[in-house]
């Protein structure tokens, strides 16, 4: 059976235990049309940017 040979620290407990290094959502904002999508990106469903249109979507 495995033993640790040493007690672990508090530090090298906490850090492990940590969030620092685990990943976050990402940001989602939501566009002038009211659907929502990944922030600084152009919308899909309505093509504008900015308030401005960048891409036509056809129906």
């Amino acid at each position: 059976m495995a033993v640790p040979k040493r007690k672990v620290s508090k530090a090298r407990r906490d850090k492990r235990r940590s969030n620092v290094w685990k990943l976050d959502p990402p940001q989602m904002a939501k566009c002038r049309c009211g659907e929502y999508n990944l922030s600084h990106r152009v919308c899909r469903a309505c093509g504008q940017y900015g308030g401005k249109t960048i891409i036509e979507i056809k129906d």
